[in-house]
């Protein structure tokens, strides 16, 4: 499959705001109202947005952001179309409430939650056939880095969870690279860290799949992003992005991120 240079040279800048285990249904609705007023005039064509509240709140913030530009994502779904799996949500539900996007793999759910790269594979085929886009994440631990396997680690998080995975399907993912030393705990890749892994990441993409594919998959960063290093992290040649964790939890910040992410020209 040839991908056309045009394509290679428009990576849409994505922000996503994954809202974790935070938010009632009233207060998801006030900060849903809050992001879409302040993004009233966003530029859709430079950059897409999307929210990921809790499960409880997808069918209300869907329709509050229903009419704008702005999309809605899950933050976690079963592989199974249905079935007796108590406690899990399949791709089927996650659409009808109006999901296109889904963040699969994310570090919190590996660490707390057991999930390994095959759960991760089945979670993406599951997205894919559900026509709804795949935000996978990836990322090495503290010790990982130090010990200096952090590109072992990504290279069998990235091999395994595209494991069956054709040309034509992993165009229509998106790769979340989220250091899990940086999520939730102050510390962020530095800017030429995030860069350096980042390329690691899209080579790798050129060995598994080709040029074109690899330079057209967009890859976020994901790792107490804010309004102080938004700017030097979305300048990176390879950074096409961020996956927000607690920035995404107040209209100000996460709208500010969006605002000055949307300013970046590539």
């Amino acid at each position: 499959m040839f991908v056309s240079y045009v394509l290679i040279k428009m990576r849409k800048t994505i922000i996503a705001g994954n809202w974790k285990m935070y938010k009632t249904i009233t207060e998801a609705i006030e900060l849903a109202n809050g992001v879409k007023r302040e993004l009233f005039q966003m530029d859709s064509q430079n950059i897409e947005v999307v929210l990921c509240p809790p499960f409880t709140a997808l069918a209300e913030v869907y329709e509050v952001i229903a009419d704008s530009d702005i999309q809605l994502g899950a933050q976690d779904v079963y592989w199974q179309e249905e079935g007796a799996f108590t406690g899990e949500i399949s791709c089927k539900m996650l659409k009808d409430a109006g999901c296109k996007f889904i963040i699969i793999g994310h570090s919190e759910r590996r660490q707390f939650f057991g999930e390994i790269n095959a759960f991760v594979n089945k979670k993406l085929k599951a997205a894919l056939n559900s026509e709804i886009t795949p935000i996978v994440c990836v990322g090495e631990t503290l010790s990982e880095r130090e010990g200096n396997r952090t590109f072992e680690v990504l290279g069998n998080q990235i091999k395994e969870g595209l494991d069956g995975i054709t040309e034509e399907d992993v165009l229509k993912i998106v790769i979340a690279y989220e250091p899990v030393w940086a999520i939730g705990t102050g510390r962020t890749a530095k800017p030429i860290q995030a860069q350096e892994t980042q390329k690691y990441i899209r080579n790798l993409l050129k060995e598994l799949y080709n040029n074109d594919v690899a330079e057209a998959i967009r890859i976020q960063y994901g790792g107490s992003v804010k309004l102080e290093n938004i700017l030097e992290l979305i300048q990176q040649p390879d950074v096409d992005g961020a996956l927000v964790g607690g920035a995404s939890l107040s209209i100000e910040s996460f709208a500010g991120l969006v605002k000055i992410a949307c300013g970046v020209k590539k």
